[in-house]
């Protein structure tokens, strides 16, 4: 390592929002519509939320540089345990979550094919584009990568479009007609929308990452975090504002394309379907960006000892990574599948939030054994408190799968892996 510190904090905080800012945007709002415009506030908790997470990831960057990963961070500050339950919950949450994102791919190619609003074209049309993104990362990682690589530019697009959109024709009235349709308290629905709306801010503990790339990090890493949430934060709201200030609630209900349609309604069929086809190529290079991570992720858990050695053999990725990755993934699209793709997307990232969000609150209570400085301490505690409190607001539904995936570990662990030793590290030797 070279020990040069090349980003500012300015530039750090550009990264920590591009790696939040995304494809998952794209079908949220559908989802939200129950809400109503009323999610707003869901989305200022949320982000107050995501900003203290980013900076439990940042503490833990510094304390533990050389740490491989979240199942790295719960390892060394809970235990082998905590460590294993993380790297198989993480793996999961990748394949849950990819299901979501090639969802909202066919809500968009249903702008242009509404035959695909029929959930049995709808479930061929997902695992179409999750064996498409499959065969990329065989083919390589570098293969895949190009391929999410390639449509980060675009997928920003749609987001812009809608914002002017919104600016150009948002209707006040509109929009405080949609704040509460069920009637209930914000108190009620406000909470249970949580875990939805977080599902944008995953990718949050990408500030772990930084800790070495940023310039004086133990200053400017905490400003990179707190402006990159910020930052994303900005466009999320500008986004979900521009949607409820345009569209009446009951067309958002039925939406597969809520971008797209909203560019239709202000600016017509053509920008409209500039929106589709760059939603389309943007989540279509999101999913080969999150195969790609759960095959990574699944050969550093081999590595680490989590999984079976066959998952990590070699120079190159074994077939087997994505092909049973693939395959689970199969069976998530055909047993999630709902009358409607809102619903389905929905309930996906739902379960993907739930999951990914234990996973931070045990990255938090690693922060609170780690750490001596009583100010890091009670970072680890309100960090904690966040997921925690997200988690039992969320819908049974979300929950009781992920309660499932731990149950399962749980046993696995005490079954098969808590006599085996912990894998030695030959690169340790000189630490």
């Amino acid at each position: 390592m070279s020990g040069k510190h090349t980003l500012g904090w300015g530039l750090a905080a550009l990264v920590v929002a591009g790696n939040m800012i995304g494809s998952g945007l794209y079908l949220l709002p559908v989802t939200l519509a129950s809400t109503g415009s009323s999610s707003l506030i869901g989305w200022l908790v949320a982000a107050v939320g995501a900003g203290v997470l980013a900076l439990v990831f940042g503490a833990l960057g510094r304390l533990i540089p050389e740490a491989d990963g979240l199942s790295g961070f719960a390892e060394k500050g809970l235990g082998r345990f905590f460590g294993f339950q993380v790297a198989l919950a993480f793996w999961t949450a990748c394949l849950v979550g990819n299901v979501a994102v090639a969802v909202a791919a066919t809500g968009y190619l249903a702008f242009f094919w509404p035959a695909l609003k029929d959930p049995v074209a709808a479930t061929f049309c997902n695992l179409g584009i999750i064996w498409l993104a499959t065969l990329a990362y065989m083919a390589g990682a570098k293969t895949a990568s190009w391929f999410a690589a390639a449509a980060l530019v675009v997928g920003l697009i749609p987001i812009v479009i809608a914002v002017a959109a919104g600016v150009a024709a948002f209707d006040l009235q509109l929009f405080a007609a949609s704040w509460s349709p069920s009637g209930e308290p914000l108190t009620a629905t406000v909470p249970a929308a949580l875990v939805v709306i977080f599902w944008a801010y995953l990718g949050v503990e990408s500030a772990a990452a930084l800790s070495s790339k940023v310039r004086d990090p133990a200053r400017n890493l905490g400003r990179a975090s707190l402006a990159g949430v910020a930052l994303a934060t900005g466009v999320y709201v500008a986004a979900t504002v521009s949607v409820f200030g345009v569209i009446p609630l009951q067309a958002l209900t039925q939406s597969t394309s809520p971008y797209a349609d909203l560019a239709g309604r202000v600016f017509g069929a053509s920008i409209a379907g500039l929106v589709a086809v760059c939603a389309v190529a943007k989540t279509m290079g999101t999913v080969g960006g999150w195969v790609m991570m759960a095959g990574e992720t699944a050969r550093a858990a081999a590595r680490q000892g989590y999984l079976p050695k066959g998952f990590a053999e070699g120079d190159r990725t074994p077939i087997i990574n994505p092909l049973l990755g693939a395959a689970i993934m199969s069976i998530v699209t055909i047993l999630s599948g709902q009358p409607t793709l809102g619903g389905q997307f929905g309930m996906l990232v739902g379960v993907t939030s739930v999951l990914t969000l234990c996973i931070y609150a045990v990255c938090s209570a690693s922060l609170f054994r780690l750490a001596r400085r009583s100010q890091a301490r009670g970072l680890a505690l309100v960090g904690l408190a966040f997921a925690v409190a997200a988690v039992a607001t969320a819908a049974s539904g979300y929950v009781v799968p992920t309660l499932i995936v731990f149950a399962l570990t749980a046993a696995a662990w005490f079954s098969f892996m808590r006599s085996r030793p912990a894998p030695v590290d030959p690169g340790s030797a000189e630490a």
